[in-house]
């Protein structure tokens, strides 16, 4: 699952526009997103690791990774 399928699902599970994401990571980390910036970086599916990180745990989610 890639970081655009990541992030639209928790969206989706916890109501989120991306405007609402975009305040909440701004507030969270002091940089600025913008409703935009989310929307462009869900639809590249260009979100870094450590963003999507602080989506998930901002969330009350975590990321873990298993060795298959």
């Amino acid at each position: 699952m890639n970081s655009k399928e990541q992030i639209k699902i928790l969206m989706v599970k916890e109501g989120l526009t991306a405007k609402k994401l975009a305040e909440m990571l701004s507030a969270k980390t002091g940089q600025e997103y913008t409703q935009q910036k989310i929307q462009h970086r869900i639809f590249a599916s260009s979100f870094r690791y450590d963003e999507v990180k602080t989506i998930a745990e901002m969330l009350g989610y975590k990321i873990s990774i298993e060795k298959i």
